[in-house]
């Protein structure tokens, strides 16, 4: 185990050693992003209100894993006195990160220019909703229905809100190498447009390539689960249908049922096809 010293030198050699960051941002994105900024040697401190974050009373050991190493103060910013402590922490602040909609915010009296006075080091990240519509709401499940990403079930992750922390990392990152009073905003639906390019383009629809269109290239039941087949390359198909003695891949299914998909994995394996079951 490594020495004070060592554990020291270490973290002042990360990315972000020194970069100070006050974050008032809650549920998914923000913190994930923050979160992210302090493995890099960033210090935080969070507000949050009086009740605190809704993501601890959601998922307690999630919102615990995202603020190790944060620290975290409740504070009730529709007081003066609240207002004040964040003032005090905004002084020698680099980085001002928000989940408010802008209206709210101005509501607040934390609009750029209440926020950048007496900071002078200060760069304001916003994480909206969108950024052409800052005040609509929503979260991360209408983001998706609007991007088209979902069918007639709840989406097995929250794909917005993990995409937008994505973007607020970098966004942060290009900010603190601009002056100080340089507001950016990341918009959580807008953070899924790389998302909806697959299906646009058709790669991803029920009849491209990579949505069905072609046998080796999709999600099959075995004799007890599922298994994905992703031999892509002409390589993978080839060893593949080499290894079934098939000569397309018009029978692939009905061979997929002769075991099961912890045993499909282990055969793909050993032969360096990619199957893998679906957990």
């Amino acid at each position: 185990m490594p020495n004070q010293h060592t554990s020291a030198a270490s973290s002042a050699a990360r990315p972000l050693a020194g970069v100070r960051v006050v974050t008032i941002a809650q549920n998914v994105p923000g913190p994930l992003a923050v979160a992210r900024l302090v493995r890099e040697g960033a210090i935080a401190v969070k507000i949050e209100p009086p009740a605190g974050d809704p993501l601890a009373t959601m998922s307690r050991a999630w919102y615990d894993a995202l603020h190790t190493a944060m620290s975290v103060e409740r504070l009730d910013l529709k007081d003066a006195g609240g207002r004040g402590r964040l003032g005090e922490l905004l002084r020698d602040a680099d980085l001002l990160v928000t989940s408010h909609r802008t209206s709210a915010l101005a509501r607040l009296g934390l609009g750029p220019d209440a926020v950048f006075a007496g900071a002078p080091s200060l760069r304001l990240l916003r994480i909206v909703g969108s950024v052409s519509d800052p005040d609509t709401p929503g979260h991360d499940l209408t983001y998706q229905a609007q991007a088209g990403l979902l069918r007639d079930a709840m989406p097995p992750t929250l794909f917005a809100d993990v995409m937008a922390s994505e973007r607020a990392v970098s966004a942060a990152l290009l900010l603190l190498r601009e002056p100080p009073g340089t507001v950016r905003d990341v918009g959580i639906s807008d953070s899924l447009d790389t998302l909806q390019q697959p299906i646009q383009h058709g790669l991803t629809a029920p009849s491209g390539l990579l949505g069905g269109g072609i046998a080796h290239y999709g999600v099959y039941p075995a004799r007890e689960g599922y298994v994905a087949v992703a031999a892509l390359e002409p390589h993978f198909e080839r060893k593949l249908l080499e290894a079934l003695s098939l000569s397309n891949g018009s029978e692939l299914a009905s061979h997929l049922l002769a075991r099961t998909a912890t045993e499909w994995e282990e055969w793909a394996r050993a032969r360096d096809i990619p199957i893998v079951a679906v957990r």
